[in-house]
C-alpha cells in the first residue's frame, strides 16, 4: 500500500507540472558563442527562466516571453550574428582614432554587414566575408582591382544560380569590384566560385546551361497548365528537349544603291577671249572724214569662249552591324503524354475509356500555339493516350474552415494532456481498485462466516437425535488468511446443506416424533 500511494503520488505531481509548467519556446537557434553568453546575460537581468540546448547553440524560454524578449534584445543588438556591423560607428570612444582605425572599422562594418546580407539567403546558415580593398597612392596611374572571398555553411546544395547571386550581391556593394573577383568557399572546403579573371568563360557556359534548363521549364508549365485543364490534374505528363544556339554572331554590313544617286555638288566655269588688230600707223587718210576706218580684208580679229561644268554625285548606301547572342532557340522537341477518360458504370466501377483521335489532335494543336511551333525550325511535338499505372483518386473537399482552429502546439498539448489522462485512468482500473477490494473483501467474508456460524449451532445424530455442536472451526478465527475463510466457508455450508437433507428424512419417516419434539420445544421457550 506505501509503494502505490508513493507511485501514485509521484503520476500526479508530474501531472501537475507538465500541465502548470509553461511551454518552452526558442528564443533564437543557430547561436555563437559569444551571442549566447550576453543573452543569458540579458536573461538573467531581466529574471526570465531559459534552457540551453544544442551545446549553447540554442535558446529556448517561455513561449508567452518570446516576443517581448526579442525586442528587449534588439534594443541591445543582439544577437550580432558573430559578426560586427555599422553599429561599430555609435560608439562614443572613437572621437579621437586615426584615420587608419577608422578604414578598418569601416572594412570590418562593411564584411560584417555582407555577411548579415549573405546569412539572410534561405540555404545559407552562416557566412564569413574577407573583403581586399586596395589603397590607391599618390602619383599611381594603375589600380589594383578589389578582391573578396566567402565562407559558407549551407543547409543542402546551392546551385550555380545562387552561387552567382551571391558573388553579384557582393560585387554591388563594394566599389570597384567585379563579380569575377569574388570565390567562394564551403564549409566543406569544396570550391564554389573560383574568383579569377578566365572564369568569365565558365561562367558563361554555366549561365547558357542553366539559360537552357529555365526554357524547358517555361515551356513544360505552360504545356502542363493547359493540358491538364483539359484532361485533369495530374493526367498529363510533358516533357520537352530544347536545342539552343550557342553561338554568339557579330556580322557588319555596308550596302550601296546605284539606284538611290544624288547631286551632292555642281561646279561651272566659262571662259571668253576676243583680239583685233588695226592699221600699222596713224596717217591722214584715215583722219579725213568720211574715211574708211576698217576696210575689209584689213587687221586681225581672234575670238574664243569656253564653258565648263562639273557635278558631283553621291551613291547612298547603308552600313548595319548585328549581333546575334547566344541562347536562341534552334528546335524543339515535345512528348505530351495523356491519360484516358475514367467513368462510372452502372455498377459503381470505375470504367477506362481510350481518348479519341480527335481529341488527341485538339490538344496538339494547343501544344503547337502554347510553344510557338515553327515546322521551318524542324520542331516536332507527339501526342500520345496511355492508361497510366495509377488511376485517378476521388476527390474529398477540403474544409477550409477549421471547427476548433488548432495549431499545430496546441494539438501536440492536448495529446499530451490525453496521453497523462488514460495513464491515470489506467492506474485507478488496475492498481486502486484492486488494493481497494483487497482491503474491503476480508469484512465482507467474516461477516458471511459469522451468519454461517449462527445457522449452525446444532448438529442431528444419526439415530437421528438432537446434539447442540459447537460448529465454528478453528480456521475460522485466522481472519487474515482470506483464501482458508472462503473455503472453510464452503466446507461449512455443504455439510449444512447435508445436515438440513437428514433432517427432512427423519421428518418423513417418523413424523409424530418431530411433531412431538417441535411441541417440546415450544413449551421450554414458553
Amino acid at each position: 500500500m506505501g509503494a502505490v500511494a508513493a507511485i501514485l503520488i509521484g503520476v500526479f505531481a508530474v501531472i501537475i507540472l507538465r500541465v502548470t509548467s509553461p511551454v518552452m519556446t526558442p528564443l533564437y537557434t543557430e547561436l555563437t558563442f559569444d551571442d549566447s553568453s550576453q543573452i543569458i546575460n540579458q536573461l538573467e537581468s531581466l529574471g526570465i527562466a531559459y534552457e540551453v540546448r544544442s551545446d549553447g547553440a540554442a535558446i529556448l524560454i517561455p513561449k508567452a516571453d518570446v516576443l517581448r524578449t526579442r525586442m528587449r534584445l534588439a534594443e541591445q543588438g543582439l544577437p550580432t550574428g558573430g559578426s560586427v556591423g555599422y553599429e561599430i560607428f555609435d560608439r562614443s570612444d572613437t572621437l579621437g582614432a586615426t584615420s587608419f582605425v577608422q578604414n578598418i572599422n569601416h572594412l570590418r562594418a562593411l564584411e560584417g554587414e555582407l555577411a548579415r546580407t549573405i546569412q539572410a539567403i534561405g540555404k545559407v546558415a552562416t557566412a564569413r566575408v574577407h573583403l581586399v580593398l586596395p589603397e590607391r597612392q599618390l602619383f599611381q596611374r594603375d589600380r589594383e582591382d578589389p578582391t573578396a572571398s566567402i565562407v559558407l555553411k549551407v543547409r543542402g546544395h546551392l546551385d550555380q544560380g545562387q552561387v552567382r547571386a551571391i558573388q553579384h550581391l557582393v560585387a554591388s556593394a563594394v566599389e570597384g569590384l567585379s563579380p569575377s573577383h569574388v570565390s567562394i568557399v564551403d564549409e566543406t572546403g569544396q570550391l564554389l566560385a573560383s574568383g579569377m579573371e578566365g572564369d568569365s568563360e565558365g561562367m558563361l557556359a554555366t549561365s547558357l546551361q542553366e539559360r537552357t534548363v529555365a526554357v524547358e521549364r517555361r515551356l513544360r508549365q505552360q504545356v502542363e497548365e493547359i493540358v491538364s485543364s483539359v484532361v485533369g490534374p495530374g493526367r498529363a505528363r510533358v516533357r520537352i528537349a530544347a536545342e539552343i544556339d550557342y553561338n554568339r554572331i557579330t556580322e557588319t554590313s555596308e550596302i550601296f544603291d546605284p539606284d538611290g544617286q544624288v547631286v551632292r555638288s555642281t561646279q561651272s566655269r566659262e571662259e571668253s577671249a576676243s583680239s583685233q588688230s588695226g592699221e600699222d600707223g596713224v596717217t591722214a587718210g584715215n583722219q579725213l572724214p568720211n574715211a574708211e576706218t576698217n576696210p575689209a580684208g584689213t587687221g586681225d580679229r581672234d575670238a574664243s569662249s569656253t564653258t565648263e561644268e562639273t557635278v558631283n554625285y553621291e551613291i547612298s548606301h547603308s552600313t548595319k552591324t548585328e549581333i546575334v547572342e547566344a541562347g536562341g532557340i534552334r528546335r524543339l522537341s515535345i512528348a505530351v503524354l495523356v491519360d484516358g477518360v475514367y467513368e462510372t458504370n452502372a455498377d459503381g466501377d470505375r470504367v477506362y475509356t481510350p481518348r479519341t483521335q480527335e481529341d488527341l489532335d485538339r490538344i496538339g494543336a494547343l501544344v503547337r500555339s502554347a510553344v510557338g511551333y515553327d515546322q521551318t525550325r524542324g520542331d516536332q511535338i507527339e501526342v500520345v493516350n496511355l492508361r497510366f499505372a495509377n488511376a485517378p483518386g476521388i476527390d474529398i473537399p477540403e474544409n477550409e474552415n477549421n471547427l476548433f482552429d488548432l495549431t499545430k502546439d496546441d494539438i501536440l498539448y492536448v495529446s499530451e494532456l490525453g496521453v497523462l489522462l488514460v495513464i491515470t485512468l489506467l492506474l485507478m482500473l488496475f492498481v486502486v481498485r484492486p488494493l481497494v477490494r483487497k482491503i474491503v473483501a476480508p469484512e465482507e467474508v467474516k461477516a458471511a462466516l459469522t451468519a454461517t456460524e449462527a445457522r449452525d449451532q446444532a448438529m442431528i445424530a444419526a439415530d437421528g437425535s438432537l446434539i447442540p455442536v459447537e460448529a465454528v472451526s478453528e480456521a475460522s478465527k485466522l481472519e487474515s488468511q482470506t483464501i482458508q475463510w472462503l473455503s472453510d466457508a464452503k466446507a461449512a455450508g455443504s455439510e449444512h446443506a447435508q445436515s438440513v437433507k437428514q433432517i427432512g428424512e427423519i421428518v418423513e419417516e417418523y413424523p409424530n416424533e418431530a411433531v412431538s419434539i417441535i411441541r417440546g420445544w415450544l413449551n421450554e421457550a414458553a
